[in-house]
């Protein structure tokens, strides 16, 4: 998959784009890669599993197309706490009232509604909030009898048919997978997708139920969308493969002015661990309707890319917008723009990890170092997992990372992280020979030009996994 097609970015950070109804055809899911998609998100929430069929086959075609490797996530949707139906689809609730939630399926009124999920229910607590609509309205419990529960209405307003509802305090016991997302699961590993992100997290054994299910098919991206979460993050980055700051969610169970900071804390957090970090959500909201954003939201893409985040995601407005090419080329220029400010440039060297006592860590902290040194083209990682690629990523280097795998299926997962530039290409054989395809990869990805010096890592014995030790300089002659 190499060829003058696999044209470098001129942006270490990476796009993510939500295929939908407005972005299906295989002519425009092209559009979206040539403004600068890397990874499309298929959004299970929404569409068939045929709807979802075609476009990894799109995809997949495009990607034979263009030779370069593409990514794709599949975003489970993950269990949707809501109220029942109101015998007049709605309710006046005003603030100071007592109104009841319980089991009995039969249509609410002004009094009362059905709360369809047991384990709420027995998870409510007496001064437990609820908030409901997207917190529109919030209700305070005052007693609970296991099958119902009275609250107070502190924040009134309408609510009506299958409204959702937040815990923001409570940890519910329930699994992130519901039966609708095992079996969105195993369509979506049997098309072939390479991430899974898992939605509704909020405990450890959540990671480790879905990972048994994935079974090493693809790897596991946690969105980070609840407060329970937020409490054991160390724990989650340590089991994930990915992290998603998802601040719709976020910004529902958490007061607002408090996103900001925790999507800082689990950038950094991914970062120092080495693992890709996505921000999602609204980043260029106003454009699902508008040719060009506010300033405000060019000013949220910018701080989540000075952040160091290794990719940005779009929902709706690639998804179903009326300007999803706009969108993605968009933050594509906003991206460019940050990362040719030398401010830039000094809060990424700030910011290094130290690194692992592991001759691996050792090695690529050594490369980044060497090639700024020597002003290297580019540092060139040959990995079959994908983790020696990771590990120079993490190091935030200013010289582009060409990664060299022999596995599709590790090009396609390294399209989400930070500056890597996936190629497949076949193992080395011995030195002269890892010089001889560095150099020529290098060479036809446009990242390095004769004349130029570029630093490769590698493992020896060639072809053993997880055992990178040694670092060459090559000048491309």
């Amino acid at each position: 998959m190499h060829s003058e097609h696999n044209a470098k970015r001129a942006r270490n950070c990476k796009i993510v784009a939500t295929l939908g109804p407005a972005s299906s055809r295989p002519d425009q899911i092209k559009a979206l890669v040539e403004a600068g998609a890397d990874v499309f998100r298929l959004n299970f929430s929404h569409g068939s599993h045929d709807d979802h069929r075609q476009r990894i086959h799109a995809v997949r075609a495009l990607e034979r197309e263009l030779n370069r490797p593409i990514g794709l996530l599949a975003d489970l949707q993950g269990p949707k706490l809501r109220v029942g139906v109101f015998a007049k689809g709605g309710a006046d609730l005003p603030a100071g009232k007592l109104f009841r939630l319980d089991s009995d399926p039969a249509p609410g009124d002004a009094n009362r509604v059905c709360l369809p999920h047991g384990e709420v229910l027995q998870a409510l607590q007496p001064g437990t909030d609820l908030l409901l609509d997207d917190g529109k309205l919030r209700l305070r419990i005052r007693r609970t009898g296991g099958d119902w529960a009275e609250a107070e209405v502190i924040v009134g307003g309408y609510l009506s048919d299958r409204k959702g509802v937040n815990l923001p305090g409570v940890v519910i016991p329930m699994s992130p997978l519901t039966p609708k997302d095992r079996a969105d699961l195993a369509v979506a590993l049997d098309m072939g997708v390479d991430w899974v992100a898992l939605s509704f997290v909020q405990r450890p054994e959540d990671l480790i139920e879905a990972r048994g299910l994935i079974g090493g098919r693809a790897a596991l991206l946690a969105k980070i969308e609840k407060p329970a979460a937020i409490a054991c993050l160390e724990e989650l980055v340590a089991l994930a493969d990915a992290l998603m700051v998802a601040r719709g969610d976020l910004g529902v169970e958490l007061p607002l002015a408090e996103v900001p900071g925790q999507q800082k804390r689990i950038v950094r957090q991914a970062r120092r661990a080495g693992k890709p970090v996505v921000v999602a959500t609204q980043m260029l909201d106003s454009m699902v309707k508008a040719p060009v954003p506010t300033r405000a939201e060019v000013s949220d893409v910018a701080t989540a890319v000075y952040d160091g985040a290794d990719a940005l995601m779009l929902s709706a407005e690639s998804a179903s917008g009326d300007y999803p090419v706009e969108s993605v080329a968009t933050m594509n220029a906003i991206a460019e723009q940050v990362e040719r400010d030398p401010l830039y440039r000094g809060i990424m060297d700030a910011e290094h990890a130290s690194p692992d006592a592991t001759s691996a860590d050792a090695i690529t902290a050594a490369a980044r170092q060497v090639a700024e040194t020597i002003g290297a083209a580019a540092i060139v990682t040959y990995t079959m997992s994908g983790s020696t690629a990771l590990r120079a990523a993490r190091e935030r280097p200013k010289s582009p990372i060409l990664c060299l795998t022999p596995s599709l299926a590790t090009a396609r997962r390294l399209a989400i992280a930070w500056g890597i530039n996936p190629v497949v290409s076949p193992d080395a054989v011995n030195f002269a020979d890892m010089v001889m395809r560095a150099v020529g990869r290098a060479r036809e990805s446009g990242l390095a030009k004769l004349g130029d010096s570029l630093v490769v890592t590698a493992g020896v014995p060639f072809g053993t996994p997880g055992a990178t030790n040694v670092l060459r300089i090559a000048k491309v002659e």
